[in-house]
């Protein structure tokens, strides 16, 4: 198979590696450039709150809407500190999930949302996705087409243009 879709393409670029599949709950690890260990997640919730955690470290892709809080305001934030990588692109594309392996790139922070790239590694494609629901669809219609579950989800990699 030619992985012509296999490129990593941001500095905030992360490797999904899909392990396990009960259910609608996937567990799995998050791999990027700036640390050799891997993030586990147990949920697609955790595994969100994990890259945009990584996204805020990196401030990059800088969100459009600031977040907010009833909290006392918290002083300023302290200036953005580069970070190294660690990782290289091509170390990062030899982690591959038991069932499912996907590059995502989010290239915007926009609407409260990400809006970016998914490349299902297993078939060598790409799609774009307008927001983090839409993304989590289409890694739930690839695993579903991988575990032979009916597919119940609208959006998913054969419809999607």
């Amino acid at each position: 198979m030619t992985k012509t879709q296999w490129y990593i393409g941001a500095p905030n670029a992360v490797v999904l590696c899909m392990n396990t599949l009960d259910g609608d709950e996937v567990a799995g690890l998050l791999y990027h450039s700036y640390s050799t260990e891997p993030t586990a997640f147990d949920t697609m919730e955790e595994m969100t709150l994990q890259m945009e955690m990584l996204y805020d470290a990196l401030q990059f892709p800088h969100p459009a809407t600031n977040k907010r809080s009833f909290a006392p305001e918290a002083k300023e934030t302290a200036p953005r500190k580069e970070r190294k990588r660690i990782m290289s692109d091509e170390e990062l594309l030899s982690r591959h999930g038991d069932i499912g392996t996907f590059i995502v790139r989010v290239q915007h922070r926009q609407n409260s949302s990400w809006q970016g790239r998914i490349t299902w590694m297993e078939r060598d494609q790409t799609l774009s996705f307008r927001s983090t629901w839409e993304m989590i669809k289409l890694i739930e219609s690839a695993l579903d087409t991988v575990s032979h579950q009916e597919n119940t989800t609208e959006i998913s990699w054969d419809t999607a243009e």
